[in-house]
């Protein structure tokens, strides 16, 4: 059976490229069961929130991390938890 992990990405996406284009950093921390997952979550979020599309966002690094590590207090309190309960 495949374990949740958390990743860290970090990188720049290319905000308001028609008018004014700048890069902006981002380091974003998700819990994904692979690289791959955690990224195209990465670009999921960027896309809806900021209206980034995927040819403008750069990836720097991917780096599996301990959830000791996590900054984000949304990822660290995910990784706590053992068991969900369905309430119906």
């Amino acid at each position: 059976m495949n374990e949740v992990k958390t990743y860290r990405i970090k990188g720049y996406m290319l905000i308001s490229h028609d008018r004014l284009p700048s890069w902006q950093k981002f380091v974003k921390e998700v819990r994904a069961l692979n690289k791959h997952q955690a990224l195209e979550y990465v670009y999921s979020v960027l896309g809806s929130n900021h209206k980034v599309r995927r040819k403008h966002i750069r990836v720097i690094s991917i780096e599996e991390i301990n959830t000791s590590e996590a900054r984000d207090r949304k990822v660290a309190e995910l990784a706590r938890i053992e068991r969900f309960v369905k309430i119906e």
